[in-house]
């Protein structure tokens, strides 16, 4: 009797066990559901492949080849071809390759870099989501068009070539890249005359870029890393403007300072040397320049919200021997960073009121959609550094929000890009069944046949016809604050497309395009 009455007490216990860990898995069911539920027009299980985003992406990635200047190698274009063959034959360096800005053809140095910093950043964080799509050898083959001209732009330490072709004489031009006859100057930065912005930013782009290709070919790896060190030597030994040295830019990238990208570059280089000096030269200059506790939008001339989000990875991951000075130097940068997406969250006490009646994050009139692509693709970044991490809330003004909120934003910006507006429009060209027509972009709007030169291209310009050639891929400028585009050429604003935009928005489909990812870090300890 003794003996099965314990035996029926092994049973009691063995039958609450078995409770406990049912109860237990049905909780951590619960969790993995709620962190990976998507909004509808993003509902996918964990990493499948939401069809839209895919198809997006693939288009969006078309615009980079749309952009290439020098010769073009599987071209997959088929109305571009061979340009700009001889830029740097004056001062003896080939400085055919790299990317045309947006509609015209200047190759515009700072732009250019940022583009492949950013891109560099997307390949990073969501290389495995753009694989899964097979994007992911387009994006490493496009970072590497630009990476090939910024390595042959920097002939020594302390020059650097940041512009080729005079951007007023291409202006009273309208013609095809593969017709151009026009001089095409090129433009350096030097001791003599610096450019501390657009240095910093080549040298962030060529750091974040070694990154990419450490695993691909180690020898261009380190020689990408050797020209970001030098370069960001150059850029914080020789403190000046480039606007400054340089005036003629303040017409077309004027810079308004350059602590943003010397922040941003030494944050890159730490990243990708695993150098503590980089960390320790974020910490140290953070109260000078990091302007702390009063976010600032992410774009090609300001970098302090994608400083705040890449070193908030620091401090979400960890990193060895960081001093407590330095933690709370780290803590004041996502502190900010996170001050920064709480504005972006429409139900947030912060939220900023700088977005249309459709919820599009809107800022400036000048190519607006670059602020709300580039809010979402750090938004969408931020949320998986949540994810990875177990951090479950941000913390607004009194109110806590989880990481799918930040993706839902970025969901409801994207949307709308891809036609979920008042237009009923995607403003990726080439996406959906109405899109831009009259796209602000010289060799779009041309016939590849045509006869014409320099000047009389200009009736190309102005004629209401649709492009006859579809430049697939580009985001242009986007609506205006009341959520209606104008389709005209000469609507330069909203017409035109950027190739930074598409660096931003290819960043954003990537982390979008899949169930949100659980980011491994990149830091080297």
């Amino acid at each position: 009797m003794e003996k099965e009455l314990h035996k029926d007490k092994r049973w009691v216990w063995r039958g609450l066990v078995l409770v406990i860990v049912a109860l237990v898995l049905a909780a951590v069911m619960f969790s993995f559901r709620k962190y990976f539920h998507r909004s509808n027009s993003s509902e996918a299980k964990p990493h499948q492949v939401v069809e839209k985003y895919a198809n997006a992406l693939s288009i969006a990635m078309q615009f980079f080849d749309v952009q290439k200047s020098g010769k073009l190698v599987n071209n997959k274009i088929a109305w571009r071809g061979d340009s700009a063959m001889e830029d740097g034959s004056e001062v003896n360096l080939d400085l055919s390759k790299g990317m045309y800005d947006a509609g015209d053809h200047v190759k515009f140095g700072f732009p250019m870099a940022f583009t492949a910093t950013v891109l560099s950043w997307a390949i990073l964080e969501y290389g495995d989501h753009m694989n899964m799509v097979n994007e992911l050898d387009n994006a490493h083959e496009s970072l590497k068009w630009i990476t090939d001209f910024l390595i042959n732009a920097h002939p020594s330490e302390d020059v650097l070539y940041i512009q080729v072709g005079d951007p007023k004489l291409d202006h009273t031009c309208w013609e095809r890249p593969e017709a151009m006859t026009g001089k095409r100057p090129v433009t350096q930065i030097n001791a003599s005359y610096p450019g501390t912005e657009v240095a910093a930013e080549s040298a962030a782009a060529m750091a974040a870029a070694s990154l990419v290709f450490k695993s691909i070919d180690s020898a261009y790896s380190g020689t990408l890393l050797t020209h970001a060190k030098q370069l960001f030597k150059f850029a914080d030994t020789y403190r000046r403007s480039y606007s400054i040295s340089i005036p003629e830019v303040q017409n077309f990238y004027n810079s308004t300072g350059f602590g943003d990208e010397l922040l941003w570059a030494a944050a890159w280089l730490y990243h990708a040397s695993g150098d503590k000096s980089y960390l320790r030269y974020v910490s140290t200059n953070g109260n000078t320049f990091a302007n702390w506790g009063y976010p600032s939008w992410f774009s090609w001339e300001n970098k302090l919200a994608g400083v705040q989000v890449l070193v908030s990875r620091v401090n979400f991951f960890g990193s060895k021997d960081i001093s407590t000075e330095e933690s709370l130097s780290l803590q004041s940068y996502r502190q900010t960073a996170e001050t920064f997406l709480c504005g972006l969250l429409p139900e947030s006490p912060v939220a900023t009121s700088q977005r249309t009646a459709d919820g599009l994050v809107w800022v400036n009139q000048w190519n607006p959609l670059q602020y709300s692509v580039a809010s979402s693709f750090l938004a969408v970044v931020y949320s998986d550094y949540m994810l990875s991490s177990q951090t479950s809330n941000l913390y607004c003004s009194g109110k806590l929000y989880e990481p799918i909120e930040l993706r839902n934003f970025a969901v409801s910006q994207l949307d709308y890009i891809l036609g979920n507006n008042k237009m009923e429009m995607s403003y990726l060209v080439g996406y959906g069944s109405r899109y831009p027509q009259q796209v602000h972009h010289r060799g779009a709007s041309i016939p590849v046949d045509a006869d014409s030169n320099c000047t009389d291209g200009f009736k190309w310009l102005h004629t209401r016809h649709p492009n006859p050639n579809v430049a697939v891929g580009a985001l242009v400028g986007g609506p205006s604050f009341n959520d209606t585009y104008t389709e005209s050429r000469n609507n330069t604003s909203e017409s035109e497309p950027t190739t930074y935009n598409s660096a931003l928005v290819v960043g954003l489909i990537s982390g979008l395009v899949t169930s949100s990812s659980q980011v491994e870090s990149f830091v080297k300890n």
